[in-house]
């Protein structure tokens, strides 16, 4: 199989929620192991697909030019945009990465001094407790603060430099999968199984 990697195949799990997304080789191999269906979005009722269905579809209505198509030595196949797996019924979350971007999310890019909020360019990361006075790099000790409010605080405690958190810090909750994929963009065809189920 030629796999063309630059597509991306949503999964369900058994009741329909979104658990993953797959490149095109993986998804077929879901497919042709028997662990997924296809649901094809485009159909309006969607339908399911098993593998054997999935190939006759393929034949009798080839991919398009501008289709996504992986090509077998005997077949050229439609790359599905949805899967359904078919025993899996777990809902998976994701840990909250640690890095500028969260924590200015988490902070809901308000200064956690001033409580105003700014810009990412007028924004910065500070040491609640200063790195040389044995603060570490953790959720609980690193806050959204303005440039300025962060100049003013130096490497000093934030009562030291007349300074007050307005809140304390705290390491975010481990987000659903769907949360992620919906921050994150997606195909246009998934929407029914995103948005339906994000309400």
């Amino acid at each position: 199989m030629e796999d063309d990697s630059s597509h991306r195949i949503l999964v369900l799990n058994r009741v329909w929620q979104p658990v993953n997304v797959v490149g095109a080789k993986r998804a077929f191999s879901l497919l042709f192991q028997d662990h997924a269906q296809v649901i094809d979005p485009n159909d309006g009722d969607f339908r399911m697909y098993n593998g054997e269905q999935w190939i006759e579809r393929s034949v009798s209505r080839p991919p398009r030019k501008n289709q996504g198509t992986m090509r077998t030595v005997n077949y050229a196949l439609h790359i599905p945009s949805v899967l359904l797996l078919k025993s899996y019924d777990k809902v998976p979350v994701q840990e909250v990465k640690f890095c500028r971007q969260s924590i200015y999310e988490r902070d809901g890019y308000r200064c956690q001094y001033s409580g105003r909020v700014y810009p990412p360019k007028m924004l910065n990361i500070d040491h609640v407790i200063p790195k040389h006075r044995g603060g570490k790099t953790t959720w609980e000790n690193v806050v959204t603060s303005s440039i300025h409010c962060n100049t003013l605080k130096a490497n000093r405690l934030p009562h030291e430099a007349g300074l007050k958190l307005i809140r304390k810090p705290f390491k975010p909750k481990a987000r659903p999968f769907i949360s992620n994929l919906i921050n994150n963009g997606y195909e246009q065809n998934w929407a029914y199984f995103l948005e339906g189920k994000n309400k």
